[in-house]
């Protein structure tokens, strides 16, 4: 006896609701992993600019707002600096050279010291365009001639360099109607560098190898009650100057030089 086949009941067509809707399992859809989030170490709106030596400057140096910390890096030039850098400092490092580009188009630029590197010359151009540029500190270098300076400075600090006479600039300062602080004590000079512009009141000399003065070197010989009142402080001492010599020269100031006198 044959068993009965199985059947699988049909529902009949007039009996299937009309919502009805055949279930299926859906075979899995692949799906992407999330992007992680990506920072740029390069960018300028990070780290500052790449120096090119495998770095950004801003980890190189400390940056804090619109101030660039460079001292004691090791450093042998003057790194790409951030465009809104407004004080820069790169005192005791190994620098030789500044060239006219170090320092494009960093119109607030405010500070730049370069104390203690091996400085031997600057671009002449490379300070002229920064029209901000308030302090220059070049001092414990081997600097023998300055650049064209900007009318915006207010001090130049150069003492203890190889500067000579010749190496500035005739009437270098004279244009400067905002500066009031001039330090070249420790070089090669030979005579003071004027003329100077009245705004300054401090001017150190000393250890040079200044010899003589003229009587307009600080005072105007064809106006004898010309007076110079800002310039307060003038240093001459450690020249081979006598100053006695040279009364006339200083008639017009608030206070006699600082220098040998017998």
């Amino acid at each position: 006896m044959l068993a009965p086949l199985s059947t699988v009941p049909v529902i009949p067509g007039s009996l299937v609701p009309l919502d009805y809707t055949k279930e299926s399992t859906l075979s899995p859809q692949p799906t992407e992993a999330p992007t992680p989030p990506s920072l740029d170490f390069e960018g300028p709106g990070l780290f500052g600019p790449d120096t090119g030596l495998g770095m950004p400057t801003c980890l190189m140096c400390l940056c804090i707002r619109s101030s660039v910390y460079c001292d004691d890096s090791h450093i042998d030039k003057i790194p790409l600096l951030p465009k809104e850098t407004a004080y820069f400092y790169a005192r005791f490092n190994k620098i030789k050279h500044v060239k006219a580009t170090d320092f494009a188009n960093l119109r607030s630029l405010k500070v730049i010291d370069l104390t203690g590197n091996k400085i031997s010359d600057v671009e002449d151009n490379a300070l002229r365009d920064l029209p901000r540029l308030r302090e220059l500190i070049l001092s414990d270098n081997q600097l023998q001639a300055l650049p064209e300076l900007p009318t915006s400075l207010k001090s130049i600090d150069v003492r203890n360099n190889l500067l000579t006479s010749a190496g500035i600039h005739p009437g270098a300062f004279q244009d400067l109607s905002h500066l009031e602080f001039v330090y070249l004590s420790h070089n090669r000079l030979d005579y003071v560098p004027t003329p100077l512009p009245e705004s300054l009141r401090v001017l150190h000399l000393q250890y040079n190898n200044i010899q003589s003065l003229h009587e307009d070197t600080f005072c105007n010989r064809h106006e004898l009650s010309y007076l110079r009142r800002a310039l307060e402080d003038i240093r001459l001492d450690g020249n081979p100057i006598n100053l006695s010599h040279y009364a006339q020269a200083y008639v017009c100031l608030p206070r006699l030089p600082v220098g040998r006198m017998l």
